[in-house]
């Protein structure tokens, strides 16, 4: 069966062709048209902004991705685009979009949740994979672990209670002058600093719980460049960001562990945007070895927002019969 996605949740619009059948996971095309230039020149994404470059791009890149896996629109079994949850006039562009398609070519439609999307993006990178297995979703919007009983069943089992890792690295990296976005550029001057020279505190919430809170971190992290400033002295970055990194690194290791102390998977997926972090890809990995944990890590193509993983999270909700109707809509929520 080929599943075409639409994604279009932030500040990427992504359109992917993908075969799944007879346990067969393919991507014939996954095009994604990046924002990145035009939202650098404010630090960040704009979401006014995000939903006019959605609205120039999304049918290009659509009919790009059906002529560069060799098919066409008459081929395609289901139509799956992200609804929930992201900046609602971005999410509103790509729904718009999938539900004239779908519905004027006969075509059936299939709402996708954005964060089951990116856990989907591990099942195109391990064909054997498959439930149940304990998730961690890390992201600017999410840091969150799932539990998967099934391959459209999610059950919350930790999340931050206010900012999400991702957010408070790019903060953090916006205040010390990093281009946007911040994460790549954290992650390459974490490498040259001290881990433990500055003090901070942990993002891991204390007690019988798998959640996280970042603001706290996020304004340690700021309070320190600022008292460096008043004292007329430069913070030193690699020092910072290092320490930085390993407060958050060891927070996300911290309550993997314990999830999987929890629910007792020998599987952990790893999901999400900042999945691309080295630092974490790295410390996860060797907790799962010495547990004798598999750890699952989609590619860093597939970490980022994609339509591939839309696609993939999209036939599984079309197995069910989880069917949209012509009255779907998006919302900023995550409603599982």
């Amino acid at each position: 069966m080929l599943i075409l996605g639409l994604e279009s949740s932030c500040d990427e619009t992504s359109a992917a062709v993908v075969r799944m059948e007879n346990g067969k996971r393919q991507i014939l095309s996954n095009i994604v048209a990046s924002q990145i230039e035009i939202h650098r020149l404010y630090g960040g994404v704009v979401p006014e902004i995000a939903s006019r470059a959605h609205i120039e791009a999304i049918s290009g890149i659509t009919y790009r991705a059906l002529d560069e896996a060799g098919v066409k629109l008459s081929d395609i079994g289901a139509v799956a685009v992200t609804s929930h949850p992201g900046l609602i006039g971005a999410l509103i562009v790509g729904v718009n979009f999938a539900k004239s398609l779908a519905f004027a070519n006969n075509i059936p439609l299939v709402a996708v949740n954005h964060v089951k999307a990116h856990v989907a993006a591990a099942y195109l990178e391990y064909p054997e994979l498959e439930p149940p297995f304990t998730a961690m979703v890390v992201s600017g919007g999410h840091t969150s672990i799932y539990e998967i009983s099934s391959y459209t069943d999610f059950k919350t089992i930790g999340s931050t209670r206010d900012d999400a890792a991702g957010e408070a690295f790019d903060k953090v990296a916006r205040v010390l002058g990093m281009p946007y976005p911040g994460g790549a550029e954290f992650d390459r001057v974490s490498y040259g600093g001290n881990p433990l020279a500055v003090n901070l505190p942990s993002p891991a919430l204390s007690g019988d719980n798998l959640d996280f809170s970042f603001s706290g971190i996020k304004t340690a992290a700021l309070n320190y460049i600022n008292s460096a400033k008043q004292r007329g002295e430069e913070p030193d970055v690699g020092d910072l960001a290092a320490s930085y990194t390993h407060a958050i690194v060891k927070a996300i290791v911290k309550k993997a562990s314990a999830a999987l102390d929890r629910t007792g998977s020998r599987t952990l997926v790893l999901a999400g945007g900042v999945a691309a972090n080295s630092h974490i890809r790295r410390e996860l990995g060797a907790m799962c070895e010495r547990r004798g944990v598999r750890l699952c890590v989609p590619s860093l193509s597939l970490c980022g927002d994609n339509a591939a993983m839309v696609a993939a999270a999209g036939f599984f909700e079309y197995e069910i019969g989880n069917l949209a109707s012509v009255d779907l809509n998006a919302s900023a929520n995550d409603n599982m």
